[in-house]
């Protein structure tokens, strides 16, 4: 599996102002409000959970003695809390929610390296209405997916993964070329964005087969969002840039 550790930023004619913010209200959020991944009230009431949004109502549980059916082990799975805001507002706040540390540094490694480049093509306020939508549209394809899939709706998500696949969706069909550097097998590469990307899109959708036959999310990972998320990058892109922008990546319409 490649693993992307830079690109070449050598077009880059503004600083990426919106994409550090981004990184620093994720970070910020995981390490105040979260409590580092241990204040799981605020956790449980601001994550997205897919009977809320169908419902339109809140959903509060309790929580529950739960078995690992790999190890037998047993552990306390938190309740539902109570959501202080609009329940589908939480498809916007779970965006800057993450459920651990290693999820966090995934996300904001994928972020640092491709939305810079993303935002130099949009410009900053279209690159930040690009990064919202993007993972407004990816929190509904999950809904939808867990819905579709009779999969378990009182399951809550979170984390930036669907906006930051539509940015991956969006650098593939601006910078198709543009040399990426990964970590393969213990080797540091360059490959083309879009074998780096390729690759990636690939194991969301051979993974998100697997949660499809096995009929719910498989390994908490919401492969949905990803896939959903990735699409709308892709699909929504051109639109968000700007002609110069577009001249300048290479892609005319």
């Amino acid at each position: 599996m490649l693993f992307p550790i830079g690109d070449d930023n050598r077009d880059r004619t503004m600083t990426p102002v919106v994409n550090y913010l981004l990184i620093a209200a994720n970070v910020l959020v995981f390490v105040f409000l979260q409590g580092l991944g241990t204040n799981e009230t605020f956790t449980y009431s601001f994550s997205t959970v897919p009977q809320e949004i169908v419902s339109g109502r809140d959903v509060v549980t309790s929580s529950r003695s739960v078995e690992d059916p790999l190890s037998g082990d047993r552990f306390t799975l938190p309740g539902l809390q109570p959501t202080p805001v609009p329940v589908y507002l939480t498809l916007l706040t779970s965006m800057f929610m993450h459920g651990g540390l290693a999820h966090l540094f995934g996300n904001m490694m994928f972020l640092w390296i491709f939305g810079d480049n993303i935002e130099n093509a949009l410009g900053r306020r279209r690159y930040l209405i690009f990064y919202l939508l993007c993972g407004l549209l990816a929190g509904l394809s999950h809904v939808a997916a867990t819905s579709f899939m009779q999969g378990n709706m009182l399951i809550p998500s979170l984390g930036a993964s669907g906006a930051i696949s539509g940015v991956l969706g969006g650098y593939l069909i601006l910078f198709p070329q543009r040399r990426v550097k990964v970590l393969m097998l213990r080797t540091v590469t360059e490959v083309p964005a879009f074998m780096a990307l390729g690759l990636w899109l690939l194991f969301q959708v051979v993974n998100g087969i697997g949660v499809l036959g096995a009929g719910s999310q498989a390994g908490g990972v919401a492969y949905a969002a990803h896939i959903g998320g990735f699409a709308v990058g892709v699909l929504l892109v051109k639109m968000f840039a700007t002609r110069r922008a577009t001249i300048r990546t290479g892609v005319s319409y």
